[in-house]
């Protein structure tokens, strides 16, 4: 809307399809918007049939102000006390000159107690990954531009960092974790790499099509992480009264179906591509879990106990 006020400020007449090609959008979206601009911000829009374009009938100064109410205002400042895991990282400064713009853009007679929302809501991070900024920045713009990388990666339990040259696809943050997906061309196949494990990144100098068919949510579809297999399982775990509740509480995975128990237990059901992360998670809840199937899942999860047991 504010690319359509300065057309319309600069006298051009344009239309909805001009404006529409320009701004990548629909010609319904141009429409809607100009009706928003018209009808709620009382800008006065209208169609000049002789220069078959739109155009302000008086002056208009600058574009309103932002329309906020309490609510939404709170949730902003609930936003920026989120900004805090970023400090330091290259996010910070493009993340908290948005927040800026958007509160310089209030209206003058929103007000909220501040000091009393900086006292009662904070958000802290069990366990904060360890990045090199440097690395993670040169991650990042690979990704948005499409240039291939060679990474100086050590997997876990190696000494030794191998080089590996990848097309990186996507960064993503999961469940507080970074992942790179990137294509590595030795293995000739799509990987999963963690930034904390890159002892160097360097460009290749060669760009890369990003595969149409690449679809994160689709690879993460069936996985309990980020650890996708080629198996397929179907979970069965039962938990008791003790930590029912803490079940209940939350959405584990997308597949999952919760049946309620005799005596306050409850059974949890997955369909899993891979038992790699559900296992430490099944561990982590020590006794209170019983596994029921698969058989696989229930063996593995016997032999970490009996070797925590021989410790």
């Amino acid at each position: 809307m504010l690319r359509i006020h300065q057309a319309l400020q600069a006298g051009d007449f344009p239309n909805a399809g001009q404006l529409a090609r320009e701004l990548e959008v629909a010609n319904k979206t141009i429409h809607r918007d100009l009706g928003f601009m018209r009808d709620r911000l009382d800008l006065p829009i209208e169609y000049d049939g002789t220069r078959f374009g739109y155009h302000y009938t008086g002056e208009v100064n600058a574009f309103p102000t932002l329309h906020i109410t309490e609510g939404e205002l709170v949730a902003l400042v609930v936003a920026e006390k989120a900004l805090q895991q970023y400090r330091g990282t290259t996010f910070e400064k493009p993340l908290l000159s948005a927040i800026r713009k958007m509160e310089q853009s209030l209206p003058d007679t929103i007000s909220v107690s501040l000091a009393d929302i900086d006292r009662t809501i904070s958000f802290r991070t069990r366990a904060e990954p360890i990045l090199d900024l440097n690395i993670f920045d040169a991650l990042a713009k690979a990704v948005a531009n499409r240039r291939q990388l060679e990474l100086l990666y050590r997997k876990p339990g190696q000494k030794e960092s191998e080089a590996r040259r990848v097309d990186p696809y996507h960064l993503a943050n999961i469940n507080g974790e970074w992942y790179l997906f990137a294509f590595d061309h030795a293995r000739k196949d799509l990987r999963t790499f963690v930034p904390a494990r890159m002892q160097g990144v360097k460009q290749t100098g060669k760009t890369f099509p990003r595969p149409q068919g690449f679809s994160l949510e689709k690879r993460l579809r069936d996985s309990f992480g980020v650890h996708s297999g080629e198996g397929e399982y179907h979970v069965v775990l039962r938990f008791n009264a003790r930590v029912a509740d803490y079940i209940r509480e939350k959405k584990w995975h997308e597949s999952q179906q919760l049946r309620e128990l005799k005596n306050g237990e409850v059974e949890l059901r997955f369909q899993l591509s891979s038992l790699r992360e559900i296992e430490r998670w099944v561990l982590g809840w020590g006794g209170d879990a019983v596994v029921i199937k698969p058989k696989e899942l229930d063996a593995a999860i016997r032999n970490a106990a009996r070797k925590i047991l021989n410790t």
